[in-house]
């Protein structure tokens, strides 16, 4: 089921920042696909430093608003014009709920300039974000848990940039991580094993699903795995046959349904 119910939509005005610098044929050959990648990131990582100064979680970086956020980016780029709106006159809203999520709240910051190169540029377009109280309250706001960043250079030598912050529901796996096996003897030809290991939810600024359960599953070395339960506890036992090699895995699922990576050790007996 999908909602285009927006419970917080803001949208900060464009900042703009130019310099002087070599020309706009040279500075357009410094923003290659490599370095568009690299400003993103940098947007990211600049972003949330200033929201940790402030005692906020990091907003997660999800590849479908980046997506959306690089594909707005590049419209402007195209058109070598600043603004939140396409030539069609859709929005950061339209996208959102063309997209098909769940959403709860939006907000877009957009800004371009000419400096000649990474990171100048991206420090540049993030200052100006700060140095808007219409933009900061966007970029360093309590109600969004997600982000994408968009990079992209018009044909004259314009860099742009777009941030697309959305309030979704939890997207976001958890953690799980196995630890040390225990082997203890239970008689001449068993063992008694416990696995132990450890997870949890990762926080978002928002709407963190919680930890709901562990699903745990063992194999002998090289073979089909099985499964050992579906638990809230972090521990296992289980008497085993002695002079044989199992591997037992763990992975966290969250109360949104987000299943962590397996992790894994093996125990010899």
């Amino acid at each position: 089921m999908t909602c285009g119910h927006s419970l917080a939509l803001a949208v900060g005005v464009a900042v703009a920042g130019l310099s002087a610098g070599p020309t706009r044929a040279a500075a357009l050959s410094a923003f290659d696909v490599p370095t568009l990648a690299l400003a993103r990131a940098d947007l990211a990582s600049l972003i949330n430093e200033q929201r940790a100064a402030q005692g906020l979680v990091a907003l997660r970086v999800d590849p479908k608003v980046t997506a959306m956020a690089v594909s707005r980016a590049e419209t402007m780029a195209t058109m070598d014009a600043l603004g939140h709106a396409g030539p069609d006159g859709r929005t950061v809203f339209d996208a959102i709920r063309a997209s098909g999520m769940t959403w709860f709240g939006a907000g877009e910051v957009v800004a371009f300039n000419t400096y000649p190169g990474e990171p100048e540029s991206t420090d540049r377009a993030v200052a100006g974000w700060l140095a808007s109280a219409t933009h900061a309250s966007i970029v360093l706001s309590s109600d969004y848990n997600y982000v994408g960043f968009g990079a992209a250079v018009s044909a004259t030598g314009n860099r742009y940039y777009v941030g697309v912050f959305l309030k979704l529901p939890d997207r976001t796996a958890g953690w799980a991580s196995a630890g040390k096996a225990t082997v203890a003897v239970a008689s001449g030809t068993q063992v008694r094993v416990t696995v132990r290991w450890s997870g949890g939810d990762v926080r978002l600024q928002v709407l963190t699903a919680g930890l709901r359960d562990f699903e745990v599953q063992r194999r002998l070395a090289g073979g089909a795995w099985q499964s050992a339960g579906i638990t809230t506890r972090t521990s296992l036992s289980v008497t085993l046959a002695r002079g044989k090699t199992y591997e037992f895995r763990v992975r966290s699922r969250d109360k949104a349904g987000n299943r962590s990576a397996w992790s894994s050790v093996v125990v010899r007996t």
